[in-house]
């Protein structure tokens, strides 16, 4: 299974390293939030819902990010935009630590969205330009795992420095990042693939008339994959508090379960797509979350939430898996770092009003949110299905990435 990893050098070893921190680091300052979304309530005296917006906000403002510093990483290059971003989602982590209204917490997580928007399609870009074709599968679900592995962080803190430091020494942690700065500058360099082509700043416009129908798949098809995710995560953590009376502790070993089944489900599915192809991977993942939705949503007691959590992940994930390959090999040369990053968070951007829809339908139907989860999760899952069942097949496309 790992026949790909030899042969990759020193170099190629780092940069994958870097990517994945990146994109860990920007998901635990994210997925900080879905834990105390009940303590910013009651800190600021507004409801849940109110302080759901910040999600929204951070989802809605990743489109921005991406198209900003895609375009600076396509002109100037992956790295120094890279080490940018990082520093900016940092500095704005923190921030949220110093927050002392709702409304100024609401704008910087706004922000936060623009530079957490950024990071995954330079991340991506730079990754995929730099290791071999026949790693790019392996690599994929790697890169992509960064994102449950970033919840994963964020659960093992709150499990064990909630109740020591409070979410706003949670988020105070969330400047750490900054360090992966400096592990950029010494060991990161920038993409050969880059070096070689220099994409012009101004063929975006241009790009996207020429390839509009396959961004709008690419859109329509990530605004599926964005529900998926956090359809299933986002309020999770709330679920297992209110509805099963779960403590911090219980909650956050069973978000810490889960988010292992999340990134064994990357590794996986991403290796897996290398044989199968991208898109029957994505569709195989995708259905198969299907029927572990019962167990995840409507189970009683702690050890069987943990594994129908697990599972769905893993399956949720899994479909994530095979994205970076698949988005960075569907994407013209001459803006790698814009497309799949724009496409990707316009998705995202479209998907914002997750957390909204979710806790209204729950709301509406009694605080059910066994009901909400699982009418999301299931319709992402059959959209998923059918747009891979008809979208381009991209295996082996392009097996340099070069322009």
């Amino acid at each position: 299974m790992f026949d790909a990893l030899k042969g990759w050098s020193v170099v190629q070893r780092k940069v994958v390293v870097a990517s994945y921190l990146g994109w860990t680091l920007d998901a635990f300052d994210y997925f900080l939030l879905v834990f105390v979304i009940p303590d910013v309530a009651r800190e600021f005296g507004t409801t849940r819902a109110t302080v759901a917006w910040a999600l929204t906000l951070t989802l809605a403002l990743r489109p921005l990010g991406a198209f900003i510093f895609g375009r600076l990483a396509d002109h100037f290059g992956r790295r120094p935009i890279l080490m940018l971003d990082v520093a900016l989602y940092s500095l704005l982590g923190l921030a949220s630590a110093l927050a002392p209204n709702l409304t100024v917490f609401l704008t910087i997580r706004a922000l936060f969205g623009v530079a957490m928007g950024g990071e995954w399609g330079i991340g991506a870009s730079l990754t995929m330009e730099s290791v071999e074709p026949k790693a790019r599968g392996l690599v994929s679900g790697l890169l992509q795992s960064g994102y449950p592995s970033g919840y994963l962080l964020a659960s093992l803190v709150y499990a064990l420095l909630y109740d020591l430091v409070g979410w706003r020494g949670m988020f105070a942690i969330g400047f750490a990042p900054a360090v992966l700065v400096f592990y950029i500058r010494r060991h990161v360099p920038e993409s050969p693939v880059w070096q070689a082509t220099r994409a012009k700043a101004d063929s975006i416009l241009q790009t996207l008339g020429q390839h509009w129908l396959l961004a709008l798949y690419a859109i329509v098809l990530m605004t599926a994959f964005n529900f998926f995710s956090h359809g299933t995560q986002d309020l999770y953590p709330t679920f297992l508090r209110d509805t099963h009376h779960f403590d911090a502790h219980t909650t956050g070993a069973i978000a810490i379960i889960y988010n292992i089944g999340a990134i064994l489900g990357g590794w996986t599915f991403g290796m897996w797509s290398q044989r199968l192809g991208r898109r029957r991977t994505m569709i195989i993942a995708s259905l198969l979350a299907i029927p572990v939705t019962y167990l995840w949503a409507y189970s009683s007691g702690a050890v069987l939430l943990a594994a129908g959590a697990f599972l769905m992940q893993f399956c949720v994930q899994g479909a994530w898996g095979v994205v970076p390959a698949y988005l960075i090999e569907l994407s013209p040369p001459e803006a790698r770092a814009t497309f799949p990053g724009t496409v990707y968070q316009f998705g995202n951007f479209i998907a914002s009003s997750n957390a909204l829809i979710q806790t209204w339908i729950a709301t509406e139907h009694g605080d059910n949110y066994r009901l909400a989860m699982s009418v999301v999760a299931v319709a992402a899952a059959v959209a998923i299905a059918l747009l891979g069942r008809f979208g381009p097949h991209t295996r082996g496309v392009d097996a340099s990435l070069t322009a």
